[in-house]
């Protein structure tokens, strides 16, 4: 079986750094649970999965050269249209207008350069400006959230800008991937941002570089308590995590503020892996394809099942990230603090075609451990903190949630 993630590209977080979009994942082809008229559209039914007939080149007979109607679209539109098309350009014009056909913003094509660069964001190593992007409703791209000391956290990009042109390419309303991919460039090179900031246009000139993907964070409080913030759910975050509550499991810890907010999604597996530190065995996610079982996804046994934890989110937490979330909150794990999250419950997978490209679709949708469907309805906290209170007023409710937690752990523990 492939290998699931899930995204929001973000997401492919998506997912992507969405730089490099994070919405899904790369070779070999992986599930996400984290994009693309009408002739172009119907020209590659099989184009794309190698199997054409038809001889290429504007020179062929249309009828005697072409084995379907669409080998006949494509040999007719590149012999006859006014303005020279190759077919490659229909190729992909084709599989985008399929996928568009579909309805689903979440399904997306990737060319072999976009999807080279989605596998090395998952990986965490790109070259750009070091932020993941998500996906509105109405298809417009948002700021998902910006790496800490990156090139666009330099030059003020802040999470919740919109997206609108990357240099002189119109991306408000592209897929992630077109939108990741124009981010990405060689270091040292810089490219302006129109970005919309509370309605109002803004210009951001960002000098891009290499990056090393950090999408954990630890900070250490008083009193024994940890911060643990995760980015996105990139390889190798489940063991970052891991090494984090195993710390948390000495002495001096007390409890951990798990911050999800702004997480626009990843990877399944690192998202299990994440819930399994929290959990000694037991449910943390199902899904189903068409047509096939339902898979369950269980936590990897003999995590940290003491220490109190309270989960932050926010209307940016989305897909793997609500897996997370979601599986402690039913498990009644952990309490869950901050706003209603995204909705992001569909799981995507990614499959590469013989040039390199990749489709990425729809598969699935995956249930909590309680059997809850959170596409379209997101998570509703425990405890609930308006986000026009602010970031760090949702913190401090965090912590202050927290400490009520392990007070009466305490308490607990010495009676």
């Amino acid at each position: 079986m492939r290998a699931p993630t899930a995204r929001h590209r973000g997401g492919t977080r998506a997912v992507q750094h969405l730089d490099s979009i994070l919405v899904s994942t790369p070779t070999p082809p992986m599930r996400r649970a984290g994009r693309v008229a009408l002739v172009a559209g119907l020209v590659v039914a099989a184009y794309a999965g190698g199997v054409v007939t038809g001889v290429v080149g504007s020179s062929s007979s249309p009828s005697t050269a072409s084995s379907s109607v669409l080998d006949e679209a494509a040999d007719r539109i590149m012999a006859e249209a006014a303005h020279p098309v190759s077919r490659q350009q229909l190729d992909q014009a084709a599989v985008e207008g399929m996928l568009k056909a579909l309805g689903d913003r979440w399904s997306a094509y990737f060319t072999p350069p976009e999807f080279a660069s989605f596998a090395d964001g998952l990986d965490g190593r790109y070259s750009g400006v070091g932020v993941w992007l998500r996906s509105a409703q109405g298809g417009q791209t948002y700021i998902a959230s910006v790496q800490p000391a990156s090139p666009a956290a330099k030059a003020g990009v802040l999470a919740g800008d919109r997206l609108v042109k990357v240099g002189d390419e119109d991306v408000a309303t592209s897929s992630l991937g077109v939108a990741a991919s124009a981010l990405r460039g060689a270091p040292g090179t810089s490219v302006t941002l129109r970005l919309l900031r509370d309605g109002l246009p803004l210009d951001v000139v960002v000098h891009r570089a290499d990056v090393a993907s950090s999408d954990v964070e630890v900070a250490q409080l008083k009193g024994g308590v940890e911060v643990v913030r995760i980015a996105a759910f990139t390889r190798g975050v489940g063991s970052a995590v891991r090494r984090a509550v195993t710390a948390s499991s000495g002495e001096t810890a007390t409890g951990v503020v798990l911050d999800l907010r702004g997480n626009p999604g990843g990877l399944l597996t690192e998202a299990v892996e994440v819930a399994s530190q929290f959990l000694d065995g037991g449910a943390v996610v199902s899904y189903q394809r068409r047509d096939e079982p339902v898979v369950h996804l269980d936590a990897l046994g003999r995590g940290n099942t003491t220490v109190p934890v309270v989960v932050l989110v926010d209307d940016g937490t989305a897909s793997a990230a609500e897996v997370v979330a979601a599986a402690l909150q039913d498990r009644n794990r952990a309490v869950v603090v901050g706003s209603r999250t995204y909705g992001k419950g569909s799981i995507q997978e990614p499959s590469t075609l013989s040039d390199g490209s990749a489709i990425e679709l729809t598969v699935g949708t995956y249930l909590t451990p309680s059997g809850r469907k959170l596409d379209g309805v997101g998570i509703e906290p425990d405890v609930v903190v308006s986000t026009r209170a602010g970031s760090a007023s949702a913190e401090q409710r965090a912590l202050e949630v927290l400490r009520g937690l392990v007070a009466a752990s305490d308490g607990s523990a010495r009676g």
